[in-house]
């Protein structure tokens, strides 16, 4: 297939488009077995800029959206024979590497004749390496709040990197990015994570904010470290994005790899966050035990709050997993109390239907109302999210409110809040296959070369995705989706907004 860039060529910023003249150029060059070559024409910015994103776009509509390399900055960077040539355990693996050629479509339902859409570069170990083992110093580093999972992903970046490369040389670098200036370290082999991923938490420690990029890259510097694996939520990967930026101005061979972490299921681009199947799992213990609750009194009424700053996700799919659960907020649908069609009417209905309810409510569902009754200022955490109201604490007194003083009806109330109980549980099978996949998808890339870069499925398969496209936005529930028609078939309550 031959590439027109008579529409084509493009490097996107906050602050400018470049457009390169059209050229007919083959799709795929040989002017480098490891990679397109034309995707990354050198572009003179100031620090403050983020790096653009690489897009190429031929005729059928077919994008690429591509992430650095070392030698986009170092040509003259050697590269080596990968040692997973020598492997036992990849020597019966028809084809140990991932073809340089090989991508990801974003979108797997298309029509004919439809823009082929974007990709990105497939994960996975590539025939050249642009580190020598010997010469590897590593680091990794855990920031933001904790999820299930994060030591997985610590112990198989640390296996990885030693069993499949050969690397000995890891450290930890201990209480999220403040770690790097105040020198806090742990040596990291195969035998100090052997049996981590059965815990929760982080070994390494976490923090929000602290991130000073300068201080950072210095430090990077000082400990002679080449790769940085970087595991975190969106303000933390728009640090690594930082931290890249840095390394390339400085013209530094060192790899930033990130992990993205959150426990929301938020992340843009990817399938799903890791840890949120163990979440799922878990926020069922306290469902079931609301119901259990309610089931067992008179006019029971159970409330469990779940996680959720400004996506349902946990909330949504824990619901639809439980089928005990009569009604499920979130932040994506609006809500209102009182009158026809509110939830006061609907608790009320499934009261003199049933004899009890439970209802699933996310944290971030509802803030408005709660800071109006409050009357509270918006206030943030280091990291820069808002601090949220409790929002569970409110409904809960609401309804006693209502059902007290106004309808005169007696009710048997129960709360349930597990929230940080959920976030510190070890991760299941599921989730433990799943960061495992992660943590060597990143070793592979930094292995190769790639950096500033994060990694994470689409469409099933991992990919390279510039870090710039999971954080420019926060996936959220889309009420127009079928999976939300799913719950309030399975529910029956109120979609609480008209239909236009």
């Amino acid at each position: 297939m031959d590439l027109s860039l008579s529409n084509l060529l493009h490097f996107s910023s906050p602050t400018k488009t470049l457009s390169f003249p059209s050229k007919p150029l083959p799709f795929f060059t040989n002017c480098n077995p490891r990679r397109w070559c034309y995707y990354h024409p050198t572009i003179n910015q100031n620090n403050n800029t983020p790096t653009p994103t690489v897009v190429i776009k031929d005729d059928d509509g077919f994008v690429l959206e591509d992430v650095p390399h070392l030698t986009d900055f170092l040509p003259d960077l050697p590269s080596y024979p990968n040692p997973l040539e020598n492997s036992q355990a990849y020597a019966i693996v028809k084809n140990t590497f991932v073809n340089p050629e090989d991508v990801l479509a974003q979108q797997i339902v298309v029509q004919k004749g439809s823009p082929r859409g974007v990709h990105f570069r497939r994960a996975g170990p590539r025939e050249r390496v642009y580190f020598k083992p010997e010469e590897v110093r590593a680091c990794i580093v855990t920031c933001g709040g904790l999820c299930p999972g994060i030591n997985t992903v610590i112990r198989e970046i640390v296996c990885g990197l030693n069993i499949m490369y050969g690397v000995n040389n890891i450290l930890g670098i201990e209480g999220g990015y403040r770690g790097f200036y105040s020198r806090n370290t742990m040596e990291l082999y195969p035998k100090v994570v052997n049996d981590i991923h059965k815990r929760g938490g982080t070994i390494l420690q976490t923090s929000r904010g602290g991130h000073d990029t300068n201080k950072i890259v210095d430090n990077i510097q000082d400990r002679g470290i080449n790769q940085v694996y970087i595991i975190g939520g969106d303000g933390t990967q728009k640090g690594a994005a930082a931290i890249y930026k840095e390394v390339e101005r400085r013209r530094l061979p060192i790899a930033v790899a990130g992990i993205p972490k959150t426990i929301d299921n938020d992340i843009a681009v990817i399938d799903k966050s890791f840890g949120f199947d163990t979440a799922v799992e878990e926020a069922q213990r306290a469902i079931n035990a609301a119901h259990v609750e309610v089931e067992s009194v008179e006019n029971g009424v159970g409330i469990v709050k779940l996680m959720g700053r400004y996506s349902g996700f946990i909330a949504m799919f824990a619901t639809l997993a439980s089928r005990d659960v009569d009604c499920c907020l979130i932040p994506e649908s609006p809500f209102y109390l009182e009158g026809q069609g509110g939830l006061f009417e609907f608790v009320q209905q499934r009261l003199k239907e049933n004899g009890h309810v439970v209802i699933v409510l996310a944290e971030g569902a509802g803030q408005e109302y709660v800071s109006q009754s409050e009357n509270a200022t918006v206030e943030k955490d280091a990291s820069g999210n808002k601090l949220l109201l409790d929002v569970g604490l409110w409904l809960t007194q609401k309804i006693k409110d209502h059902f007290t003083n106004v309808k005169k009806m007696p009710i048997n109330l129960k709360y349930i809040d597990p929230t940080y109980m959920i976030r510190a549980v070890p991760s299941n099978a599921s989730d433990n296959i799943y960061c495992t996949l992660l943590a060597q998808s990143a070793v592979h890339g930094a292995m190769a070369g790639y950096s500033g870069f994060t990694v994470g499925p689409v469409n099933s398969r991992h990919a390279y995705i510039p870090i710039g496209r999971v954080t420019e936005a926060t996936n959220i529930v889309k009420l127009t989706d079928r999976m939300w028609a799913r719950l309030l078939a399975s529910t029956n309550q109120p979609t609480f907004f008209e239909q236009t």
